[in-house]
């Protein structure tokens, strides 16, 4: 009886440790996603003129003729 009661204490024991990283990383998951759906996930980092051309033209906005002269424009 006794040996139960010894293994039952050190399950509850360890148990509590296990929930709170359990909860801990449920928060963090929300606080991530939050995060990125406010902030745009971009981590701070600014997107350059470049960046944003090859975006225009992977969008079909501009055709390859435009891109080419755009980018010579801003690689002077």
């Amino acid at each position: 009886m006794m040996h139960d009661m010894t293994e039952m204490g050190w399950g509850m024991g360890f148990g509590w440790i296990f929930m709170l990283l359990f909860w801990a990383l449920v928060l963090y998951g929300l606080y991530a996603l939050v995060r990125n759906l406010v902030g745009g996930g971009g981590g701070g980092r600014q997107k350059t003129p470049l960046d944003i051309l090859k975006e225009r033209y992977a969008r079909g906005e501009i055709d390859r003729e435009e891109f080419e002269r755009m980018k010579r424009d801003l690689q002077q």
